[in-house]
């Protein structure tokens, strides 16, 4: 009879590999379900982990959620500016922000947890505050000095909601490829008609 095979030892990981590791399996859980429809304990299976390692790394399933949401937006940023510097050094503003709205589809498309959700609670709702916030800055940057412009204040603010609300438009609609780039153009079409032409 076979001596019995001696078990490998779980590898211990350090807290930013465990939490990395919680995170990581939260955003594949998220993916395919809305936020209510989610449970800890489905984020700790995926992980291999307890539902108490997860209360321990993020509180409770609001404080994992907002860290998916807060990783996904922060990757999405990434991602556009990638794309812009990949562009002519002197292309215009308008191509810029197109850089950043393909990208923006691209991901909604792959991950529909991108949107906010009207379950979605209120630390997922300061993250994404803050992204708009980030959003706007960015704006900022690409369109060139608008200090003094109330109406490019408004404009650069109220913008990021305007595309969120077209982009889930797009995905209740199924994600159509042919409608894909008519989006892009009314997105350029607002923001240009709200500042009143493009700054440079």
């Amino acid at each position: 009879m076979d001596a019995p095979q001696a078990r490998a030892p779980r590898q211990r990981l350090d807290v930013d590999q465990r939490r990395d590791e919680l995170l990581t399996a939260a955003v594949d859980v998220f993916a395919g379900a809305t936020y209510s429809a989610v449970t800890v304990a489905q984020i700790a299976e995926a992980a291999g982990a307890s539902p108490a390692l997860v209360f321990h790394y993020f509180g409770n399933k609001a404080g994992i959620y907002a860290a998916v949401v807060e990783l996904e937006l922060e990757l999405l940023l990434r991602a556009q500016l990638a794309a812009e510097r990949a562009l002519d050094p002197n292309s215009a503003s308008r191509d810029r922000v197109r850089a950043h709205l393909l990208v923006l589809l691209e991901r909604v498309e792959a991950r529909p947890s991108m949107l906010a959700a009207g379950d979605e609670p209120a630390a997922a709702n300061e993250v994404r505050a803050k992204a708009r916030a980030r959003t706007a800055n960015e704006l900022r940057r690409i369109l060139g000095p608008t200090e003094g412009w109330a109406r490019h204040d408004y404009a650069l603010a109220a913008w990021s909601g305007f595309v969120g609300d077209a982009c889930r438009h797009w995905a209740e609609r199924g994600y159509p490829e042919s409608e894909r780039f008519p989006l892009i153009d009314t997105a350029l079409g607002a923001l240009e008609g709200a500042l009143g032409d493009w700054m440079r």
